[in-house]
């Protein structure tokens, strides 16, 4: 049912509807308060504390205009008692509003109380006249707050859902309920029509803290349902994927054998679990969707070597892609490292690669002497053809969006086959976010970090101790050690973050005679930066000055002390990866936030939450409780799965059950699935790529 068809509702109204996705009735009903005001009570001036947004009453005890900063008018609010008062501040006013304001009048008023400089103040409320004589003329229900758009009141949207919700009342299948009685009632959940009436108009007995935390009964019956919406698109979408034919990599483990006797350390019993995960996944007929996930330093990189000689020993070829050319170059020098004395020269393809030495690239990689490549976004190209693409291996996964994770497995050659797909990330994802993102995905863990490796020390310190933290630089470098020192710039220009980077450089240079600094950033050409990562690597240099593109795929164990510039522009989990870099090796490292004051709240929430912790999962769980997915992964990996109503974080205990109801729609109520996703997901039906 169209909204143009309510009251109040032509073209333009329809139009601003529109903007925040209001196109039916079912939209409308659907679009929740963002907050609620208690309206219903007055609450006693003497009670009042800052942050309460009231309802109080009283009578002007004096007026006067203030001429501080600003201008404005000032109106002293008493009670009865003249006991307590409050002051009402307004910046703009007319020369009526201060006539009608004038002293024994009777006001009610409701605003925001906050703490001013001599008394707690309102600012700007909402008041009107009152006398003994008026009578208690309240709200009976709490006042909802809606999202709005330009040109669309609050009273609109009151009037609005109050139209749909009679409409809901005098026809229940207006909005029809697709989640079967019995899970209801298991769940103990209320009805869909009587959450949304509740939701839209609370009524007085309900506390307002349980709408604001999201707790009361009816919110977690709408996450529930959109939850299980997501859940069955992504369940439908693995379903898909079974039915597909994929390679049967079985491999004779030459190979593999001959990389683990030669590695110069053991795996770890994490690193074993895995790796057979990965190994049996390989040997079946369906495409592997396989998310492996590991702590910076954890070693993925070994365990995803010995996936792509599974697949070499079976006699297809093998793609491994990162986000950026540094971190595929760190792939690449890896690779060559274990893969060369096997006789294996893995092929690079990034941007880079123009004219003539691309084409002939692409034709190696369409031939029969390239087992292994690596490579950035190139590979995604279309005149990119493999001979016969057996595993494509997609490294954080993260930096790409959810569409192109299944972009690769176009590129097999072979008619009726996919190939498998093995997902790595070092940024660590809280089971809550994982259950909902990667439900499509099987999930690996390498949960153990390899013996020797010591915590870094981290440490918080504001920039106005810049000095001691030069000497600290000085002191570590002297007695043999290196160290980093990451710019940060709060600005999105790459030149502007490079400029820093290349002024700090030789800033420490002056500061620091004596040391070798080097510097690494974004816009260096390939042949710069090379020759700046191997001299780090080898000791040649002391300090290596860089932007954070040194987060993920830098191993340099004698590198043990880390200054991070401006940490607080930063998140958790970036902040983690780029601490990665040290404590790689035995040595005790650390790890300086070279902060600028003030902080604000959360941001000294975060730098508190980073020296507490170096457990990369605890401090992605937190992440994701303070700034949610969006913030924690990118928009561009979340952006098919933007929840409404839902929280990953908030509403992890409802996941199970959520999974399993999808599950079972699936199985018994087949024609339920495709009206739960177009509620919830509307034209995002298809996420994933299927």
């Amino acid at each position: 049912m169209p909204v143009d068809g309510l009251r109040g509702v032509g073209p333009k109204v329809a139009e601003r509807l529109a903007k925040v996705g209001v196109a039916s009735i079912q939209d409308l009903l659907f679009h929740l308060p963002l907050r609620y005001q208690d309206r219903t009570r007055v609450v006693p001036i003497a009670e009042l504390q800052p942050g309460d947004e009231v309802l109080v009453e009283g009578r002007i005890r004096d007026t006067g205009i203030g001429y501080g900063r600003r201008r404005s008018l000032k109106v002293w609010l008493s009670d009865p008692s003249e006991q307590a008062g409050i002051l009402l501040r307004f910046f703009h006013f007319s020369s009526n509003q201060v006539a009608a304001l004038r002293p024994g009048t009777g006001l009610r008023c409701f605003g925001e109380v906050r703490r001013g400089y001599q008394s707690l103040e309102m600012v700007h409320p909402e008041y009107q006249p009152c006398g003994p004589e008026d009578g208690p003329d309240m709200e009976d229900v709490l006042t909802p707050i809606y999202p709005t758009t330009e040109g669309l009141q609050q009273s609109s949207w009151l009037a609005l859902t109050d139209q749909a919700l009679a409409l809901l009342d005098q026809d229940h299948a207006l909005l029809a309920e697709w989640l079967p009685p019995d899970v209801l009632t298991r769940h103990q959940l209320p009805p869909l029509a009587a959450a949304l009436r509740l939701l839209h108009r609370p009524p007085t007995s309900i506390p307002l803290i349980e709408l604001r935390d999201r707790q009361h009964p009816a919110f977690r019956r709408l996450a529930f349902e959109e939850l299980v919406a997501h859940q069955l698109g992504l369940r439908r979408l693995r379903r898909n994927q079974k039915r597909i034919q994929a390679p049967v990599l079985s491999g004779d483990q030459s190979l593999r054998a001959r990389l683990l006797e030669s590695l110069p350390f053991e795996l770890t019993a994490a690193q074993r679990r895995v790796a057979d995960e990965i190994a049996a996944d390989l040997q079946r007929p369906h495409p592997m969707l396989r998310l492996l996930q590991g702590d910076v330093g954890s070693g993925k990189t070994v365990i995803a070597a010995l996936a792509a000689l599974q697949a070499v020993e079976s006699g297809l070829q093998v793609a491994l892609m990162a986000p950026t050319e540094l971190l595929s170059e760190q792939h690449l020098r890896s690779l060559r490292g274990w893969l060369g004395p096997l006789g294996l020269e893995p092929l690079w393809l990034v941007g880079r690669h123009k004219g003539r030495e691309r084409a002939e690239l692409v034709a190696r990689i369409a031939g029969d002497d390239v087992q292994v490549v690596v490579g950035t976004h190139a590979l995604f190209q279309e005149d990119v053809r493999f001979r016969d693409l057996g595993l494509a291996i997609v490294d954080e996964q993260h930096r790409f969006g959810v569409h192109q994770r299944m972009k690769l497995r176009e590129k097999g050659a072979l008619a009726k086959t996919v190939p498998h797909q093995l997902i790595m990330t070092a940024t660590p994802i809280p089971r809550s976010l994982a259950m909902t993102l990667y439900a499509d995905l099987d999930l690996s863990v390498i949960d153990e970090l390899p013996p020797g490796r010591t915590p870094v020390t981290t440490v918080a310190v504001p920039d106005s101790r810049r000095e001691e933290v030069i000497h600290r630089v000085r002191d570590a470098c002297a007695n043999g050690r290196q160290a980093y020192w990451v710019c940060t710039l709060i600005e999105e220009s790459d030149a502007l973050q490079c400029q820093a980077a290349e002024d700090t450089a030789k800033a420490l240079a002056e500061s620091l005679p004596g040391l070798r600094v080097g510097l690494i950033h974004g816009r260096l050409k390939a042949a710069e930066r090379e020759p700046q990562m191997v001299g780090f690597a080898q000791g040649e240099l002391d300090l290596l000055v860089a932007t954070t593109v040194i987060e993920v795929g830098v191993d340099v164990p004698n590198a043990s002390l880390m200054i991070i510039e401006n940490p607080e522009r930063l998140g958790l989990a970036q902040l983690h990866q780029l601490r990665g870099r040290v404590g790689r090796g035995a040595v005790k490292s650390h790890c300086v936030l070279l902060y600028h004051a003030p902080l604000s709240r959360q941001a000294r929430e975060r730098l508190a939450i980073l020296r507490e912790s170096t457990d990369g999962f605890e401090i992605a769980r937190r992440d994701l409780k303070m700034r949610g997915p969006g913030e924690v992964l990118g928009t561009k990996q979340t952006g098919d799965m933007q929840f409404r109503i839902a929280d990953p974080a908030g509403d992890e205990t409802l996941l199970p059950a959520a999974q399993q109801t999808a599950d079972m729609i699936l199985d018994r109520h087949p024609d339920h699935v495709q009206p739960l996703m177009e509620r919830w997901l509307g034209g995002r039906l298809e996420y994933g790529g299927v």
